[in-house]
């Protein structure tokens, strides 16, 4: 699917070709014919100052899933370690240079993406064009900006906004324009400033004390309340405090590698400080403290997300960090569930459609999941904005799943679910109202007690299996990994027709120890470079079969379009070799900005952001099998300028073939203008040629030291050059009134002239001298000129190399207003395995016929992939 772009004046037909050939023009015109992706933002120029970065590196070979965990977790560490003795030394609190707050606060390059501020312009401009358009018609017409942004929802079915938040005397959600949220905190404050009295966790982590503030992200909220619940999980994520100092150490899982970050205890609040705006007369400081105390003190006060207690502070710091590693606020609004838990555990999360489950009870012994191999959470979703009570186009999370007995002995399968929130809407929005909801009659004495349950507005609800089945319609299921599994993983880039197949590279698994095994096909994380995602947004899909092709073992496609970050398959296989097929369709909206013109311009509009999301992208890209572009593109310089130098060294050979030819002419003509019978005295002839021969090697070496000096001068000295040289081989012209010595006078030479070779040029003019007057030369002289004539053997054979030489590509020319169809994606398999002999390779085709297959079981490409 191709987003339809503006409107294009129709082309006129040119009926003197066929309907076949105006078909291919077409396609011609329709796709770049030189394909690739930027895949660093920053050329190598720019860091040659800077210590290289650290990049992960993709690996072919197994290692432990935990390995890079831990190294990631020691590192983490470290940096806090570093910091400490940092502020020691200093006496002060940390400030985090690399998402200062408070330092940004004006700027709001943490809040907002690199592309903020112009996307808000361009479509409050269409709001107002189209709001006129419609009065002048006397029908006001919605607007829409610029198309659905990625991420973005395309429908009310795709949706995962977050509806209107619970009112608490306070705006609980940014203001949104179009897909942009804009936020508009007050003030910036530490925690020992903002709390009584700060702590980390007060008897643990709870999804009890999760609330959602003013960001969209009620689908990541929805992800730590699924982990919350255990401890074990949560540590794994903050590795690392000092509570003092004010510094902060977490990890997060990207793209098939663990990362770390640091932030500081500053936080955003909604009110502004007391007459920040306005002074105001307040001599004692009673109405300053009031204002502290009232507006800007506790975890209500923050404007993001916060915890229930008023002290807790381990949620707004767990937000800002995830911001953090994202760019901004604003990244980290509008998502899925599945995604934040694989992001905090390092899990791989697959979505279910419950409308499609086959084996409901397979499907309820793992959400039971005694041994705790997995997670679940879920969204709602509808055309209407709620679902009885429950918010639709909304994420909450699966905290348990229990099957009871009744007083008469029936089984009763139940849920227990929570809101992000953290309690109801003024509306009183946001919980189950249907049966096992709080207050309904399935809560008897007996219920109450056996499950241990309180009514209150807490988000929290219970509800029937059936009735969570019926009323959510995706699930998201997070499989967990421990030190038992090993991991493998390869990426590579792969060029993405417009016609949807099966691609021309496959991957390679070898199992040497049977059992169950996970398969992830994942493409980068975009959510971490917004604003350089460019114009294409790829949809994943993958095919398992046996080495020989013969057997199809599963075949993979997303549950929902809109969310093909990674598909996966897990199932139990036994040793051997397996192929994995990807198949990549593709989605193009063209009012999206390409990547190098949002370089170009905010090279100068924001270069911090850009500093900022550029490193982002070319670490996202430093993967290993990914070809660096910009290393390419250096490389083919440096080929082209060999290939200068070689053409400039056989120009030079011309030039000295040609200069020998002109001086046989000459000595030929002195040889002519002889009168018949005439002696010639030779010695004074051949002490000429000799003199003439010395000065030209003189002038020829003079030449060739000043070319050397020049040639990198700009092409305007170079004509000027070109220009003396003309001058100077019409002076060097032959002429009958000329002495043999002012006669070797010629232009100027490209190469240093050998001694065998002005003995080869020498020896012609004797010989003729020879025929004229009768003399006899030596043998010696006679055997002399047989080098010279395989040195010009060479040349020669040089120069017809040169005339060979193919001709460079010529340039093609698009039609004007079309950009052509370019879409190259990142690619990476992921194989988690219970068997530390795992690997995974990339294979090419064996056959340009098996490489330009496009279908698999000979079927036509269908109607909805």
């Amino acid at each position: 699917m191709t987003t339809t772009a503006p409107a294009v004046p129709p082309k006129k037909k040119d009926f003197n070709k066929t309907p076949q050939e105006l078909v291919t023009e077409f396609w011609d015109q329709f796709f770049v014919k030189k394909p690739g992706k930027v895949t660093r933002i920053f050329p190598r120029s720019l860091y040659e100052t800077l210590l290289p970065p650290s990049q992960p590196q993709g690996v072919s070979s197994s290692r432990n899933a935990t390995d890079s965990y831990l190294a990631t977790v020691k590192e983490c560490k470290e940096k806090v370690k570093r910091i400490v003795r940092e502020c020691e030394r200093t006496n002060e609190k940390f400030t985090d240079p690399d998402f200062d707050i408070e330092g940004d606060f004006d700027i709001r390059n943490c809040l907002h993406g690199l592309t903020h501020d112009a996307d808000l312009e361009e479509f409050y401009g269409e709001l107002v064009e189209l709001y006129d358009l419609g009065a002048a018609k006397g029908n006001k017409k919605g607007a829409k900006s610029r198309g659905p942004a990625r991420g973005a929802p395309r429908s009310a079915e795709d949706a995962l906004e977050t509806p209107a938040a619970p009112e608490g005397g306070k705006a609980r959600e940014g203001v949104k324009a179009g897909w942009r949220e804009t936020f508009s905190p007050g003030s910036v404050h530490r925690l020992d400033w903002i709390f009584e009295s700060p702590q980390w966790t007060k008897d643990g982590y709870s999804s009890s004390d999760i609330k959602q503030g003013c960001d969209g992200d009620c689908w990541w909220l929805a992800a730590v309340a699924t982990i919350a619940h255990r401890k074990d999980l949560m540590d794994k994520v903050c590795v690392a405090r000092d509570e003092e100092v004010g510094v902060y150490g977490f990890v997060f899982f990207k793209d098939g590698e663990w990362i770390s970050t640091v932030v500081d205890d500053n936080l955003y609040l909604t009110e502004e400080d007391y007459r920040y705006y306005s002074d105001e007369y307040d001599p004692t400081g009673k109405k300053g403290r009031k204002h502290r105390k009232d507006k800007q003190t506790g975890s209500e006060a923050l404007y993001f997300s916060q915890c229930s207690d008023p002290n807790e502070t381990w949620l707004p710091l767990l937000e800002k960090a995830y911001a953090k590693v994202h760019g901004d606020y604003e990244a980290i609004s509008g998502g899925w569930p599945g995604e934040g838990v694989e992001d905090m555990t390092g899990g791989v999360s697959a979505m279910l459609q419950s409308n499609r489950v086959l084996r409901k009870d397979k499907l309820w012994k793992e959400l039971v999941n005694s041994n705790g191999d997995f997670v679940f959470s879920c969204s709602a979703h509808g055309y209407a904005s709620t679902r009885g009570s429950m918010a639709n186009g909304h994420a909450y999370s699966i905290l348990k799943a229990t099957e009871e007995v009744d007083e008469d002995g029936r089984k009763v399968r139940l849920v227990k679910i929570r809101n992000p929130w953290g309690e109801r809407s003024s509306w009183g929005i946001g919980e189950w109202d249907g049966p096992w909801a709080d207050g309904s009659k399935e809560w008897t004495p007996y219920w109450l007690k056996k499950l241990d349950h309180k009514f209150g507005d807490d988000g929290e609800f219970w509800m029937s299996y059936q009735d969570m089945l019926d009323n959510f319609l995706y699930l998201y299921r997070t499989r967990l990994f421990d030190d038992k599994w090993n991991v493998v993983q390869q990426w590579t880039t792969v060029t993405v027709g417009w016609i949807a197949g099966y691609l021309n590279k496959k991957f390679v698994i070898e199992i040497k120890k049977g059992g169950t095994v996970v398969i992830v096909l994942s493409q980068l994380d975009e959510r971490y470079f917004q604003g350089l995602e460019g114009q294409y947004r790829f949809i994943l899909h993958f095919v398992l079969q046996d080495e020989d092709g013969k057997e199809q073992l599963c075949r993979v496609r997303p549950t929902l379009d809109w969310s093909s970050r990674s598909v996966s398959c897990e199932l139990d296989l036994e040793p051997g070799r397996y192929e994995v097929l990807p198949k990549i369709t593709v989605e193009r909206d063209t009012s999206q900005r390409m990547v190098e013109d949002v370089v170009t311009r905010w090279a100068e509009d924001n270069p911090t952001k850009l500093r900022q999301i550029g490193m982002q992208y070319d670490l996202a890209h430093a993967k290993g099998g990914v070809p660096d572009e910009d290393e390419i593109i250096t490389q083919r310089k440096e080929e082209k300028k060999k290939k200068e130098e070689k053409k400039k060294a056989k120009a030079k050979a011309r030039k000295e073939k040609e200069r020998r030819e002109k001086r046989k002419q000459k000595q030929v003509q002195i040889t002519i203008n002889v009168p018949e019978g005439a002696t010639v005295d030779t010695s004074g002839a051949a002490a000429n040629v000799e003199a003439a021969d010395k000065k030209e090697k003189e002038k020829v070496e003079e030449d060739e030291k000043f070319e050397d000096a020049v040639e990198d001068k700009p092409k305007d000295h170079e004509k000027k050059d070109e220009k003396k040289t003309a001058v100077d081989s019409k002076v060097s012209a032959p002429s009958s009134s000329k002495s043999a010595g002012e006669g070797k006078k010629t232009e100027k030479v490209g190469e240093k002239k050998e001694d065998i070779s002005v003995a080869e040029e020498k020896k012609p003019a004797e010989e003729e001298k020879k025929d004229v007057v009768g003399e006899t030369q030596k043998p010696a002289e006679e055997a002399a000129p047989a080098p010279a004539l395989a040195t010009e053997e060479v040349v020669e054979e040089d120069l017809s190399e040169d005339e060979e030489e193919e001709e460079e590509e010529p340039r093609i020319e698009y039609e004007e207003g079309k950009i052509p169809w370019n879409a190259v994606c990142v690619v990476g398999l992921r194989v988690y395995a219970q068997d530390p002999d795992v690997t995974v390779t990339l294979a090419t085709p064996s056959s340009e016929e098996e490489g330009a297959s496009l279908v698999v079981d000979h079927n036509a490409v269908g109607a909805t992939i």
